[in-house]
Order: C-alpha cells, then structure tokens, then sequence
C-alpha cells in the first residue's frame, strides 16, 4: 500500500456510511473509444465495487466522445474518470479547481507512461510512416493525447501540415473505431495507445490494441506496427474536488489496492495486465498543459 494512503483514507474506506449520508449517488465517466455497451460491460466490477464501498446508488455513463466526460466533470455531474493527460489538461485549463488527481497505471516494468503507435493492415506493404504518404489516416479524438495531441505535433514536426502529407485526415472518434476501421480498410493508417510492453499478438499489456484483441474485433496478425511516438505520462484517475474527502479518501483506497484484491477488476479498469495504480501529481501534466496551450493558442 503506498504511504501516501493516509490512516484517514483507511479508516474511510471501511466507514461507508459516513460516505452515503454527504452523497445521495456517485457517477463515473468513461472515456469514448470502444462502443457503449462494451464499456458499461467492462467497468461492471468496477461501479458495483464503488457502490458497496459508497453504499450509495452508482452509475456509469459512457458520452459519446472524450468532451462529453471533461464537461460531465466540470459540470458536476460526473464524480470519477480516467482522463488522458491531454483531457486532464483541457479540464484543468478550463476550470483548475474542478478536479483533484488521485492516481496513475503503472506498467508491468515500473513505467507510468506509454505510446502513440502508428500502424497499418499488413497487406498494405506500408512499412513506415515515410511510405503512408498519399494516403487517409485516422486520428482518434480531439481530446485524445495519444490519438491526436501528441502524435499530431510529432508528425507535423517531421512531415509539416498533415493535410497536405496525408491524401485526408480523419477522426474516427475513438481508438477502437481507428483499430477498426484501419483493419476493414476504412482508413490506411492510424494511431492508437498501447504501453508498447508484452507481444504485438496480443495488443501488447495495455491498452486501446490490448482491449480490441481481447474482445475479438481485431486480428493483431492483419495490422502491422509503422511508427512510434516518444513516451507519454499516462493519464490521471481524477475525482470531483468538490465531493466530501472522505468519499475521495474511499476511492482512493480502493483503487490504491485493487490489483491485491481484485485483479479481474484492476485488468478491466487498466485496459490490460498492469503492475498497480500508483499516486500522481498535477505536477506531471505540466508538459501536456503546455503543449494543450500551444494547440489552443492560449
């Protein structure tokens, strides 16, 4: 257990009645990228873990992209998420007191980062990203650091604007669909997150590719890894900085030792095999809180 679980976080995370008379319900966001039902499926073991820990009723909502969670937050009406840095920047950009940091995933090698990975239908012949020239590309989503922020101002650093080095650029809408629709030809190439660890068979540990082999949608075998950006602070699990402490002190237990009592549950939540969650700053993020203003011109 990491010592920064206070004896408060402790002792709150047993007491859930204390909990259940400062909230009436506890709702958690999950980010766009794989179709509703899927995440709702997925993330069952994690809402009824919370709603025993709260003894509150506790749901889950699945916004069709990335923004419908970072407004869910900043609006008030979502209570938890596991935002990707360039989503935690956007939210902390747009209200700094909205949310407060808990934790991050930590890979199987002690990392708490990972990759914006390039890649293709093998049958392609496209080998790097050099040779996707000329042809449609997908980004995922706006707010997506891995499936745009990052590895847009990686590519227009080398290869100037995208528009013009790629035949049309796309969002997709999410790294499922761009893992998807590479796969069935929609696109030519695209980019999707991954820790970049373990077998490409499998969609590596972690991640977008990890999730889309797991659930049968994607041959890894038919698509063929073409680029690979620098590393990535992974994304933040955040709660609402307005709820009692005593309701963040519980999630914050609970997530701190999932891996230990619940590793089904922890392999949902992580999109994969992961060592733990582990404690995270605001002050990690500093570097995408630059590079969202420099998108944004701020």
């Amino acid at each position: 257990m990491k010592t920064l679980l206070t004896t408060v976080a402790l002792t709150t995370a047993l007491a859930t009645t204390a909990s259940a008379q400062d909230i009436t319900g506890f709702n958690i966001g999950i980010l766009g990228g794989e179709n509703a039902q899927d995440r709702m499926t997925n993330l069952e073991c994690f809402r009824s873990g919370v709603e025993a820990k709260l003894g509150v009723p506790t749901k889950l909502f699945t916004p069709a992209d990335y923004d419908g969670v970072i407004q869910g937050l900043l609006g008030g009406t979502l209570d938890f998420a596991w935002l990707g840095a360039s989503a935690y920047a956007k939210t902390y950009l747009t209200n700094p007191e909205a949310v407060d940091v808990l934790l991050t995933k930590q890979n199987t090698d002690g990392t708490t980062g990972y990759y914006s990975i390039g890649f293709t239908r093998t049958d392609t012949g496209i080998t790097s990203m050099d040779e996707a020239k000329g042809k449609t590309f997908a980004f995922a989503d706006p707010n997506s650091t891995s499936g745009y922020l990052v590895p847009g101002a990686e590519l227009t650093e080398k290869y100037g604007n995208l528009e013009d080095f790629f035949s049309e650029v796309k969002m997709s809408g999410g790294h499922e669909q761009s893992i998807v629709g590479v796969a069935n030809g929609d696109f030519d190439a695209g980019v999707a997150w991954a820790d970049g660890l373990g077998n490409w068979e499998d969609g590596f540990n972690s991640g977008a590719f990890r999730k889309a082999a797991d659930s049968g949608l994607v041959d890894m075998t038919t698509i063929t890894e073409i680029w690979r950006s620098k590393l990535i602070p992974e994304g933040p699990l955040v709660v609402r900085r307005s709820l009692p402490q005593e309701v963040k002190d519980t999630i914050y237990a609970m997530l701190d030792t999932m891996w230990q009592t619940d590793p089904a549950c922890a392999y949902a939540v992580a999109a994969g095999e992961a060592q733990d969650f582990v404690p995270i700053t605001h002050e990690n993020y500093l570097g995408i809180i630059a590079a969202r203003q420099l998108q944004e011109g701020m």
